[in-house]
């Protein structure tokens, strides 16, 4: 393909002879040229973008030109993938140092996805006690649910997690509540994802080395401290969550990036058949 271009930008040279204005375009194309090739991507796409703009009946240099951006865009997207390839190592390498920490809830009968949760923090160790469980999905979507177990109801659906200082961070009213009874004992459930968990869980990781206060917000206000193996849960499953977003993110990335080759490949063929067919 570079040789055709070659070839092309030596017929414009050829007829911009007799042509000032070809000669002039086809000045912009070598530049533009010259650009690509130092790696200069920027630069390469501003020349020809100018022809078009400072010389419309330039037809032979803007056709050079055009050839020489689908070269310019599939070369910045190689190097795209390239770079996305490298950080998706590095990002999967931090996961599986750190993954065998972790339990990982999933139930593939009936789950396409499931929650990585920090040991002390199973259900089974955490029976009758009220505390805040965090989660994170295999997609690196972090979950907080703050679980209230006593002897009599207080209808809770939002939390205010308190530092010495007197700072706070609350939950807005959670969307997604359940309470309960269970042999004479009051159970209640209410789950907040990040983002609309009014930043608690990023306030928890601010302060995850301090003496933090739990207030449950309902009929009746209920205090509890934040054990600092909570605070430690918090950390490393939103510490986790990172790495399995940026996992998630880069993804996604390299999927479209794969599409846009595809897609200015297929346009280099196009041209290509065109030129034979002409």
């Amino acid at each position: 393909m570079e040789k055709r271009i070659s070839l092309l930008f030596a017929t414009v040279l050829l007829l911009s002879c007799g042509d000032g204005t070809e000669k002039k375009a086809a000045g912009r194309v070598q530049s533009a040229r010259q650009a690509f090739e130092s790696g200069n991507f920027n630069r390469a796409k501003t020349e020809i973008d100018s022809i078009k703009i400072l010389y419309p009946k330039a037809f032979h240099a803007r056709a050079a030109g055009i050839r020489l951006m689908q070269q310019v865009e599939l070369r910045e997207q190689q190097i795209t993938l390239a770079y996305l390839d490298s950080v998706l190592t590095e990002k999967q390498a931090a996961f599986e140092e750190v993954r065998s920490r972790f339990v990982l809830e999933k139930d593939t009968a009936y789950q396409q996805t499931g929650h990585y949760l920090w040991p002390t923090q199973v259900v089974e160790k955490n029976l009758h006690r009220s505390y805040l469980r965090f989660q994170v999905n295999e997609r690196g979507v972090i979950s907080m649910t703050s679980v209230y177990c006593g002897a009599s109801d207080i209808h809770h659906v939002a939390v205010r997690v308190i530092a010495p200082d007197g700072t706070f961070a609350e939950t807005p009213a959670s969307d997604d509540s359940y309470e309960t009874t269970v042999s004479g004992e009051k159970i209640e459930k209410a789950d907040y994802l990040m983002g609309r968990d009014g930043s608690v869980m990023g306030f928890i990781y601010l302060n995850h080395d301090k003496n933090l206060r739990i207030e449950y917000l309902g009929d009746r206000k209920y205090v509890t401290a934040m054990p600092a193996a909570d605070r430690r849960a918090l950390k490393e499953t939103y510490e986790l969550s990172q790495i399995l977003s940026a996992i998630e993110q880069i993804g996604k990335e390299k999927e479209e990036a794969g599409l846009k080759i595809g897609f200015i490949t297929r346009r280099i063929e196009e041209s290509r058949k065109k030129e034979l067919s002409e």
